[in-house]
């Protein structure tokens, strides 16, 4: 009778070969939601990667192109000034990275705490993020002239000869990277403080029960539960170090000489002579740079978080 139709298949459903149900299958429908990020990825990602690599082969202009393989690479090396570009770029953004991990760190423990003002405080951290760059750049080449500038003027106040900041060749590239500190520790203060906000309260009493003091609390409870933020601050910081022009560009355009150009400002003059090529390999050296720096990195944190 059709009234036992549906136990009949349900004793059926029960026993298929393998002694299971009959798997699901899945659907495509949630795959058709990653179209339109790879669609875009690819146009504007992807196919310019590949372009940058074929053309950084070829000596080019915007109407004709000649194959000339690995020749713009060799002329790179060989060239001081692009070779010391490449030696820049590295220091500007060792020294960028290291003092905005170092700074933002300590400006997080301290914004944290409790502190008069706090709220305030925290504005005036991350109010020179939100400056325009070139706006920041023009500003301190004014406050670093040598002579007129109010940095050395306050110095002269106190005893202290300052430095002609942009004009000497040993100081030119330091004294932006500190420019580029002051305007971007805010953004990794701001990383770190979610990091150490994040980590439950009930550890600083525990340890606080312990007897440890404020530095053992940092050090064995702060310093390790804030790593994920650290690791973000020192990836965003490098990318961000090997990656600057519009700073470097404001203050120094490079200058004295070839004392503060790094790649980026390197690439730019190379286009602005017309050598097409020349920089794309130029930029194809950086961006490769970029990735050997920064994926070792990122995996020997993964990994090291992964064994804990």
């Amino acid at each position: 009778m059709t009234t036992f139709a549906p136990a009949a298949t349900a004793s059926r459903l029960d026993h298929q070969p393998g002694g299971g149900r009959p798997k699901a299958r899945k659907s495509p429908y949630p795959y058709w939601f990653l179209i339109p990020g790879g669609l875009i990825f690819t146009i504007f990602f992807l196919v310019p990667s590949v372009m940058a690599f074929y053309f950084s082969l070829t000596r080019w202009t915007l109407f004709d192109q000649e194959f000339i393989g690995l020749d713009n690479y060799v002329q790179f090396f060989r060239e001081p000034a692009l070779a010391s570009g490449l030696w820049h770029t590295i220091v500007y953004a060792a020294v960028t990275s290291g003092l905005k991990v170092v700074l933002g760190m300590a400006l997080a423990v301290l914004l944290t705490g409790p502190i008069l003002g706090r709220g305030f405080m925290r504005s005036v951290a991350f109010f020179p993020v939100l400056v325009s760059t070139i706006g920041v750049g023009l500003t301190f080449q004014v406050l670093m002239h040598p002579t007129k500038g109010v940095i050395n003027q306050a110095l002269d106040l106190i005893g202290i000869t300052g430095p002609a900041w942009l004009v000497d060749p040993d100081w030119a590239l330091l004294s932006v990277a500190l420019v580029d500190v002051w305007q971007g520790v805010g953004l990794a203060t701001v990383i770190y403080m979610a990091g150490i906000l994040s980590i439950p309260g009930e550890y600083f009493e525990a340890a606080k029960v312990d007897g440890a003091g404020p530095w053992h609390r940092f050090r064995h409870v702060t310093l390790p539960l804030a790593k994920p933020a650290g690791v973000s601050v020192i990836i965003l910081s490098l990318i961000g170090g090997m990656r600057k022009f519009d700073l470097i560009w404001a203050m120094t355009k490079g200058g004295p000489g070839f004392t503060s150009d790094v790649m980026a400002s390197v690439v730019y003059k190379q286009y602005q002579a017309g050598f097409y090529g020349l920089s794309t390999a130029g930029n194809v050296v950086l961006f490769l740079l970029v990735i050997v720096i920064v994926l070792p990195l990122f995996w020997s944190f993964n990994r090291s978080e992964d064994t804990r």
